[in-house]
């Protein structure tokens, strides 16, 4: 059982033993360095507002009530969403004019975990000197709670799945006439969570044919939620035998998209966004951001229609901080994150589920057909595991230095560009542990670059 404490929020297992699991006292402690930290920042000057949702996780009523009930007794206004998405909070936050946010997910982790993720006034993730401050907080317990009649107040707010819906209509490059005139059939694999309460409804507006798999939001996932392939193999068997024209997964918070071909092949989580940014920037040209382990198609798609294309170090609040940094009219991360601008400034799999039938519709292919399209890459992940002894940072610099003649970045682990490949070396803030990512021209290609690094990073360790 574990709880991991950083500066994006508190995620751990549900039961156990307190301080090393999400336990209810976890939860109402870490609410309450969140609250606290809103209510210093906002000093006197105004009533401070906080908006909730939550995904459909077996924990996540009780969570969600405890974050809730421990904000209004801090003094602060809860907008409560219920059932929802992390984009949906997201957008919510300042058309609610409130002061922040926190989504109860645990992304695409496994039922018995869940999470708290918290929002600034834009609706956009904590920096790390925020997070820091949320965390000190929390170790301190420096809290001091509302008096009987200075209680925060709380509202339930179910409109926001039309408000969310309509947001990504109303998108500039939102072809909706185009889509319905498509008549595609789509199969939905939602994992039971709350994408199979908005996925289905963006369809039905967009005009297109949904076939639900695991849409009843019971919290109960019938496979492993993250949308990798060797847990996608039930939606691609659908989605040849309904002869439907795609297949859309979304893990449990919907910040994640991943499309399967009508021949039940995968497009590629790498290639979601890869997609998106060839159709929005075939439209608006622009620059494009996405972090460090992800596909260089993105790259090579940018090039194509003249934009500047840079990698920031790995998580959504760095993607986030290139792209205001570059203009990017698009980024996100390799994992099926579509981080649109025009929309907000977060990962969205709704915006993304638009951009991407939009562009399928302007080009009238098949997905198989689009995907062929794009450069061929192919990803390897793999990890070390090393003995708490050993001087991690010591084996990346000496990496680093080995291949000192490549193309080489040190702002998250240490990343080599090779001319046709590259492999990223990450260490773990948790565990010794070194992530080793690669990609390449084939996938014993990538596989190959990832033993023969794997193998210097062990001669290293062992002296």
């Amino acid at each position: 059982m574990t709880l991991i404490k950083s500066i994006s929020g508190i995620r751990g297992t549900i039961g156990g033993e307190t301080d090393n699991n999400l336990t209810p006292l976890d939860t109402v402690k870490f609410a309450s360095a969140y609250g606290t930290w809103l209510l210093r920042r906002n000093g006197l000057k105004k009533q401070t507002k906080v908006v909730i949702g939550r995904d459909a996780r077996i924990s996540g009523k009780m969570i969600s009530s405890l974050v809730s009930n421990t904000l209004v007794g801090l003094g602060i206004d809860v907008v409560d969403l219920g059932l929802s998405t992390t984009p949906t909070v997201e957008v919510a936050v300042p058309l609610e004019k409130a002061d922040g946010g926190i989504i109860v997910t645990a992304s695409h982790n496994p039922k018995q975990w869940n999470a708290l993720k918290l929002l600034n006034e834009a609706g956009e993730f904590l920096n790390g000197e925020e997070g820091n401050i949320i965390l000190e907080l929390a170790a301190s317990q420096d809290f001091q709670y509302a008096e009987v009649d200075d209680l925060g107040s709380y509202v339930k707010n179910k409109d926001f799945i039309s408000k969310h819906i309509n947001e990504v209509l109303n998108l500039d490059l939102v072809d909706v006439e185009a889509i319905r005139n498509a008549g595609y059939k789509v199969v939905v694999d939602a994992v039971n969570s709350t994408g199979g309460i908005f996925i289905p409804q963006l369809l039905k507006a967009l005009g297109v044919e949904c076939i639900p798999l695991y849409c009843e939001p019971t919290g109960q996932f019938p496979h492993n939620p993250e949308p990798l392939p060797k847990h996608l193999t039930e939606i691609s068997k659908w989605v040849v035998r309904e002869k439907a024209d795609l297949g859309i997964v979304v893990d449990p918070d919907v910040d994640r998209l991943a499309i399967v071909n009508e021949d039940g092949s995968m497009f590629g989580e790498e290639y979601t966004l890869v997609a998106c940014a060839d159709y929005v920037l075939s439209k608006t040209p622009g620059n494009t951001v996405s972090n460090l382990s992800s596909s260089r198609a993105l790259r090579d798609v940018t090039l194509k229609h003249g934009g500047i294309y840079e990698a920031s170090a790995v998580g959504e609040v760095n993607v986030v901080e290139l792209m205001k940094k570059n203009k990017a009219i698009i980024g996100g991360e390799g994992n099926g994150g579509v981080i649109y601008p025009a929309a907000h400034y977060g990962r969205d799999a709704l915006v993304g589920v638009a951009l991407f039938l939009s562009h399928l519709a302007h080009l009238k292919v098949s997905c198989r057909t689009l995907r062929d399209s794009y450069p061929a890459y192919f990803m390897s992940k793999n990890k070390i595991e090393l003995t708490p002894q050993i001087d991690v940072d010591g084996i990346l610099k000496r990496m680093a230095s080995i291949y000192k003649n490549e193309n080489i970045s040190i702002i998250d682990g240490v990343k080599i560009d090779f001319e046709k490949e590259w492999v990223h070396l990450r260490k773990s803030n948790t565990e010794p542990i070194i992530r080793v990512y690669t990609e390449s021209v084939s996938q014993q290609d990538a596989h190959d670059l990832a033993q023969r690094i794997m193998n210097e990073i062990k001669e290293i360790a062992n002296g």
